[in-house]
């Protein structure tokens, strides 16, 4: 390869890396796997030490990925958070651990732990009580997000025990396997889109500037990494033992989740342990970390410009498997979105047998160019539904390449697909079997009426013998037609009736969040039912009137318009009125009228409310929230972080600025 094109190659690279790292990091969207990224990254590091004279200035092997956003107030860690080394060869752990012994000329204890999949945490305490979180940001600075991490129940708010009055303690934050399967769920059962992982939704979760949202999520903990203990403790792992002592969640060594050994021999067999058995845990894991213990051994080996040398990360590659995709089948949701499924010849993936696959949408399909019969590849990394990632084309015997269908697979109506959407829907809202169904199923949720004693079998009963058709035929239901259903008992009939009339106290918000409008989750209903206070203001509401309400975007206030402007639903309200379902907020009390004719706008974040807390203050006191800074605006309640554009304007136009203390104030006169 001549000069040139080397130049060119450790340009394209750094380019691309950049890229990667930005869609990781910042945005949560990965396109390409860790391992293909660390392969790259590997492939930019020889070149550069081969060709130092092409290597760029802020190449992506002299940075380290940044998780920074402009939501957050950033600040610097006292304790640098420096990545680790990566290999995926277990040579070359061997190597880093004889180098280590070697560097020292002495004997060394090597701490094992899990390397979790989520996102890196400092946690400052002082005098016992927790004083701030910073993310790992760019190694250097991190986001104050302490807010929202004070909502995670596994981060101790106040120590216990004797424990130190100032240090720092990091870990990883991650989603459990079984919060991140209910938040799927829910958002399936809304028509939302699904999260992808979960490290990245742990990410994006702790990124909201809703805390109240934050600790909805279930979001957990792990800390094994204790900064500025002095004389406490000698080594690493005798840290984490204290930590516990303090009531901090660490890895448990009798589960060997952190476990210390003095000889190369066992390193290996930790690492060989969790290969086989990570996909045990609850929580996903990519690797495993191995330290030097001592603290004095860690200082006299130092670190090098982005990393430790007492530490590297061996990390598993992601698990991959081939098989043959035998056909493809097509689902309807309750909204109508049609979702293709793999059926694939099973096959051993993650201690599970596999046999469906999620295609997602047209668009994929054509991405990964599938036929029936192929060899695919399916992987199942830090995802929990496998996904097809590519397709060997060796393989390859014919070529009956799948064709996304045209009409519904249940009722034959023609599919549509609007601009800037990505999937296909149903235009047969009424009577296509699997929207009605999933209507019914979703409006007699726990979270919606709460309706006990109908499953998923007994709902598609009663809607083949005809008993009901949409959520108002509930109501008139009798105890004869129930009884004529099969293993429907005279006690279950009865019960059934009386949770139904139950169902009529159920608070407006829950109703409203029950008749399943496209995107108009439990918290967007919640926050419609506060602002319009019936169901009629909100159904004459226009799309400007829909905007001022927080968290209402063109995309979901478009979608309400579009439901009210339809006469069958419509009609369905005033159904639901008559049989005495609630469709009235309960009057909000008002404390004064200190904010009378006065337009509040909120930004940036908050110590003492969250911003729903503040807009409910304001409104308690006779104001009005405003989303935008104008002329028209009285106060600008102003929090940490807010965006400068938002103040200049504020500034020009001459609108009172308040800080969080001002207005509480304030309102306490």
């Amino acid at each position: 390869m001549d000069t040139q094109s080397i130049e060119a190659k450790i340009a394209a690279l750094s380019t691309a890396l950049h890229a990667h790292n930005h869609a990781y990091y910042v945005l949560n969207t990965p396109s390409i796997s860790d391992y293909e990224f660390d392969m790259m990254l590997k492939e930019l590091e020889t070149l550069e030490k081969q060709y130092p004279e092409f290597a760029q200035t802020n190449s992506p092997t002299k940075r380290v990925g940044q998780d920074l956003t402009k939501k957050f107030l950033t600040q610097k860690h006292r304790f640098p958070m420096l990545s680790l080394s990566n290999s995926y060869s277990e040579q070359e752990i061997i190597d880093w651990a004889e180098r280590c012994l070697k560097l020292l000329g002495e004997t060394s204890e090597f701490v094992c732990e899990l390397k979790y999949d989520g996102v890196a945490i400092g946690l400052h305490y002082l005098e016992g009580n927790l004083h701030q979180a910073l993310t790992r940001g760019d190694g250097e600075q991190g986001e104050v997000v302490t807010a929202n991490v004070r909502t995670i129940r596994t981060v101790p708010l106040v120590l216990s025990g004797t424990y130190p009055t100032d240090f720092e303690i990091r870990g990883e934050i991650f989603m459990p396997h079984q919060q991140f399967a209910i938040l799927n769920k829910q958002r399936e059962a809304m028509g939302e889109p699904l999260f992808a992982n979960p490290r990245n939704t742990a990410s994006g979760t702790l990124k909201l500037l809703d805390s109240k949202e934050v600790s909805k999520r279930g979001l957990d903990c792990y800390l094994y990494g204790v900064h500025g203990l002095k004389s406490e403790a000698a080594g690493h792992y005798e840290a984490v033992l204290l930590a516990k002592k303090w009531g901090f969640k660490v890895p448990d060594p009798a589960l060997r989740m952190i476990e210390k050994t003095n000889s190369i021999e066992g390193i290996m067999d930790f690492i060989h342990y969790w290969d086989v058995h990570r996909n045990e845990l609850p929580f996903d894991i990519d690797g495993v970390v191995l330290k030097v213990n001592s603290y004095e051994q860690q200082t006299l080996l130092g670190l090098t410009a982005k990393s430790p040398r007492w530490a590297i990360a061996y990390k598993f590659k992601t698990e991959r498997v081939e098989t043959i995709l035998e056909s493809v089948n097509f689902q309807v949701g309750r909204t109508g979105a049609i979702t293709p499924v793999a059926n694939l010849l099973p096959v051993q993936l993650g201690g599970t047998t596999v046999k469906r696959a999620s295609l997602h949408n047209a668009d994929q399909i054509n991405k990964l160019d599938l036929c029936i019969g192929d060899t695919i590849q399916v992987e199942k990394g830090g995802e929990i539904i496998p996904k097809i990632v590519g397709v060997n084309t060796s393989l390859r015997k014919h070529q009956e390449r799948i064709q996304f269908i045209e009409h519904c697979p249940e009722c034959h109506s023609p599919l549509t697909r609007q601009e800037g959407e990505a999937q296909h829907y149903c235009t047969n809202e009424l009577n296509c079997p699997p929207q009605v169904t999933g209507k019914i199923l979703h409006f007699i949720s726990r979270k919606a009426l709460n309706i006990d004693g109908l499953g998923e079998e007994t709902v598609e009963l009663m809607f083949v013998k005809k008993l009901i058709n949409n959520v108002l035929d509930l109501f008139y239901l009798t105890f004869d037609q129930l009884l004529s259903l099969e293993r429907m008992a005279e006690k279950s009939a009865n019960n059934l009736l009386k949770s139904i009339e139950a169902a009529k106290q159920v608070p407006f918000e829950r109703v409203l969040y029950g008749l399943g409008i496209r995107y108009v989750g439990e918290t967007v209903a919640k926050k419609l039912a506060q602002a319009f206070l019936n169901i009629d203001q909100l159904q004459s509401a226009t799309t400007e009137e829909l905007l001022l309400v927080d968290e209402i975007g063109e995309k979901i206030a478009s979608s309400i318009r579009s439901y009210f402007e339809q006469a069958q639903n419509v009609a369905l309200i005033e159904g639901l009125k008559q049989v005495g379902l609630q469709f009235q907020s309960e009057e909000k009390k008002q404390d004064s009228n200190l904010l009378e004719g006065k337009t509040c706008v909120i930004s940036g974040t908050f110590d003492t409310f969250s911003r729903d807390e503040l807009k409910e203050l304001i409104e308690r006191n006779g104001g009005k929230l405003g989303t935008s800074v104008s002329a028209k605006t009285h106060f600008l309640i102003a929090g940490a972080n807010m965006g400068p554009a938002k103040l200049q304007k504020a500034t020009d136009l001459g609108v009172t600025l308040l800080t969080e203390n001002e207005f509480i104030q304030l309102i306490s006169q």
